[in-house]
């Protein structure tokens, strides 16, 4: 028979994935802002890698407050994703195109980390961890942000220069 799984197990696993997604993402802001032709692009990639680098040491926090290593488990998810991000970069380099397809290649990874930081905080809630709720909060409330400043981005400018 199987072992019996607890939530307590899946927070932890859903803490490595999005662990080892956060620093996939950190290695590829650099090279998107690199890409992208946008000034206000530009920045809001560097900005937030630096914001990244937080959300990694608050992870690193809630793997502490559990009493377990903050060890990464390998996110097929989110390497699609970034895949499908420097496709884009190669595909669209030079082109009017680029800035939107880096606008929307990085909302896909915003949303994915939404759908993380939310499922693992209403978890933490679940299960009592106060302190962590906290910390996934923080970040959530960082993805959420992002993702708005990604969509005026597109609206103001990258799509109508793709367009």
């Amino acid at each position: 028979m199987a072992e019996e799984k607890t939530l307590d197990d899946l927070f932890l696993d859903t803490l490595k994935d999005i662990y080892y997604a956060e620093k996939q993402i950190v290695k590829n802001l650099p090279k998107m802002a690199k890409a992208a032709t946008s000034p206000e692009l530009k920045a809001g990639f560097e900005q937030h890698a630096e914001e990244t680098q937080g959300q990694i040491e608050r992870l690193e926090q809630v793997f502490e407050l559990i009493g377990k290593p903050a060890r990464a488990k390998t996110c097929e998810a989110i390497l699609g994703i970034l895949e499908e991000g420097k496709e884009i970069m190669s595909d669209y380099k030079g082109t009017v195109a680029l800035d939107a397809g880096l606008v929307a290649s990085a909302q896909a990874v915003e949303h994915y980390e939404i759908a993380r930081y939310g499922t693992l905080k209403t978890w933490a809630q679940q299960l009592g961890l106060t302190e962590a709720v906290a910390l996934l909060d923080a970040t959530l409330t960082q993805e959420i942000a992002t993702d708005k400043k990604l969509s005026q981005v597109a609206t103001t400018t990258a799509n109508r220069k793709a367009a």
